[in-house]
């Protein structure tokens, strides 16, 4: 499956809500995605097209198919924060690996940064060993710093990329 990366519309709000709302996807973020609607899908990808700090993707295959998003967020002249979510049914298919190449070419390439960041639940194994195979490296962990949880922060800088 070839992936690609496109601006967001308001037609994902719907595969967007699907992982919004999933409880084994949703225990490992840290907002309450209680009150997420499909509505409030749809403002988000409103106020994501006006949003000049970040650039946020729809992660689509060859039939324009929403896969996820994907992300970087606080960008500034050096950095960029990553971020991805996929629904489940893509899960160990590739795609967020595809995703997150994409995105970091972009990062790196195209808008000249110096460094990706993302910061991710120290017990959210799955996302911490795939952050490690497409090249993040492991940084710090900073304790108690959501709801008593632990954060591991990892980054990817330019002159490591592709390496």
């Amino acid at each position: 499956m070839k992936v690609q990366l496109r601006e967001l519309e308001e037609k994902d709000a719907v595969g967007m809500y699907e992982w919004m709302s999933d409880p084994t996807i949703v225990c490992f973020f840290r907002f309450d995605a209680s009150h997420v609607s499909i509505d409030s899908c749809k403002a988000f990808i409103k106020k994501a097209k006006q949003d000049v700090h970040s650039k946020h993707f729809a992660i689509v295959d060859e039939t324009d198919w929403y896969m996820g998003t994907i992300s970087l967020k606080n960008i500034n002249d050096k950095d960029a924060e990553y971020a991805i979510s996929t629904r489940k049914c893509v899960h160990g298919t590739g795609v967020a690996k595809q995703a997150s190449e994409q995105i970091l070419k972009m990062a790196f390439e195209e808008l000249g940064l110096e460094k990706v960041y993302l910061n991710v639940l120290a017990n959210n194994t799955r996302a911490n060993a795939f952050y490690k195979k497409i090249g993040f490296v492991f940084t710090r962990k900073e304790e108690n710093a959501f709801d008593g949880k632990d954060l591991n922060w990892y980054e990817i800088l330019k002159e490591n990329y592709g390496k």
